[in-house]
């Protein structure tokens, strides 16, 4: 099953960028649709964007305009960019994989923390 690799976190002055990186290895990347979540301290992890089969992309309210999923098959890796970032944003970020048309559960990676000073 495939494995995820989250990285590209950091510390980022409110209004700054990031860009997370999610490699996936022991599968074959182009089987699985990618989705992006964040937990924050003491609330539950929140979905933040998602693949969706037909290849668009579904984002929730707070990341649209600011956030964009990308990825590159040839490197195994999905991207997650973040712009105007702010202090509400604080989080661990995670990807996950869901397989095209199988009922197996998604598979997570281990999570990259985002730190925004107030």
């Amino acid at each position: 099953q495939v494995q995820l690799v989250e990285s590209g976190g950091g510390l980022v002055e409110p209004g700054g960028s990031l860009k997370l990186s999610c490699v996936a290895s022991g599968g074959s990347f182009s089987m699985y649709v990618m989705g992006w979540y964040r937990q924050a301290p003491g609330k539950q992890r929140e979905l933040l964007a998602r693949e969706l089969s037909g290849g668009k992309i579904n984002y929730v309210d707070d990341a649209n305009g600011r956030f964009t999923i990308t990825r590159n098959n040839a490197k195994n890796t999905v991207y997650f960019q973040m712009n105007n970032l702010k202090s509400d944003d604080k989080a661990v970020y995670y990807c996950d994989a869901v397989e095209r048309c199988s009922t197996v559960p998604p598979r997570w990676g281990q999570g990259t923390q985002v730190t925004i000073p107030t």
